[in-house]
């Protein structure tokens, strides 16, 4: 048993995985992402500080569900994050595009794929294979 204080209110809970926030932080935490989606909807248009403001979430929670790829915005959205590697802005996700594939083409790679073994051709024991007549 795994047992940790919670990261927001401070109350002892039985960690199992994932976030280190109790239970009832983490349900308070999925209502408001519920009030979140429900304005965005509403709202396509809205930057990240007027979603933070209406909402009364912090910029940090906002940017990890776009992160996590829980909040996914058009092209045309003014929101945008920047990509962890180049700088880009995306719309959802830690990545963009363009450093998904190099990444991926860098992991395949890196991937040693396994070589056909090599057959030599047998040799004769005796070390030369020519034909020998006895006397």
């Amino acid at each position: 048993m795994n047992v940790k204080n919670c990261r927001r209110c401070g109350k002892i809970f039985n960690y199992i995985g994932g976030q280190p926030i109790c239970p009832s932080c983490r349900e308070e935490i999925e209502k408001k992402f519920e009030v979140v989606k429900n304005y965005i909807r509403e709202n396509p248009k809205a930057s990240i500080p007027q979603i933070c403001e209406e909402c009364e979430v912090d910029t940090s929670q906002l940017q990890q569900w776009i992160r996590e790829e829980r909040l996914v915005f058009s092209d045309d959205s003014p929101v945008g994050i920047p990509c962890e590697k180049c700088g880009t802005m995306i719309h959802a996700g830690k990545y963009c595009d363009k450093c998904k594939a190099e990444l991926a083409n860098g992991l395949s790679a890196s991937i040693a794929k396994p070589e056909a073994p090599k057959i030599e051709p047998k040799r004769d024991p005796r070390g030369n294979p020519a034909m020998r007549f006895l006397k």
